[in-house]
């Protein structure tokens, strides 16, 4: 029990470090939290770095997400909630007052080392989204899709790991870094859901 409570401490501790956001201050000087929609993410980081820089960070987020399933040793339920809990400090960063990423590449981290093929999966998905220019709807489909691909892929225990960890993720969607944009809370929190970002509401706000 006191092992399990540590590996969740460790896991949300290692996922609350901004490495993108990091990496981001030591080259470029910049606030990933102001660049474009506020997310400190690979995306920002890439703006304002380049690949390189990516690389890095990208390699610190996701290693931050291995850390607490490999702590966990074989107990399949702790790999799990120690990936959600890194994925929950990583969006909600205490180290940037609340603010942070959307999980994808802590939760990367964790898929790796607890079934790999899911790993597989959310890069794949990742992938066709950039090569469509619409990776925020394509990421919303890959995630509820990852716990009946890991039935067929892995097994039950997997599937249900990957939806513990994946629930973190398709809340921070929907609440962001900023507060939901009024009026039709609801349409902009489900716009947010499936693409991730406030475009309806700023259409709706310039057709006004």
């Amino acid at each position: 029990m006191m092992w399990g409570t540590l590996v969740l401490i460790v896991a949300f501790a290692a996922g609350a470090v901004p490495f993108s956001y990091l990496v981001a201050q030591s080259l470029a000087r910049t606030d990933l939290r102001q660049v474009g929609t506020g997310t400190v993410s690979g995306t920002g980081l890439y703006r304002v770095t380049g690949f390189i820089p990516l690389v890095v960070g990208g390699l610190g987020d996701v290693g931050k997400g291995a850390l607490g399933a490999l702590l966990a040793g074989d107990r399949w339920l702790l790999m799990a909630f120690a990936g959600a809990v890194c994925v929950i400090g990583h969006n909600w960063s205490m180290f940037l007052n609340g603010a942070g990423g959307r999980g994808l590449s802590p939760a990367l981290g964790a898929f790796a080392v607890i079934a790999w093929p899911a790993a597989l999966f959310l890069l794949g998905g990742l992938a066709l989204g950039r090569v469509l220019r619409h990776t925020g709807l394509v990421v919303f489909i890959t995630l509820p899709a990852l716990p009946p691909f890991l039935l067929l892929a892995a097994d039950g225990q997997a599937a249900i790991a990957s939806t513990i960890i994946i629930i973190p993720m398709l809340v921070k969607r929907v609440v962001g870094n900023e507060p939901l944009p009024a009026p039709h809370r609801w349409k902009a929190a489900a716009h947010r859901l499936v693409f991730d970002n406030d475009g309806w509401a700023t259409a709706s706000s310039s057709n006004s």
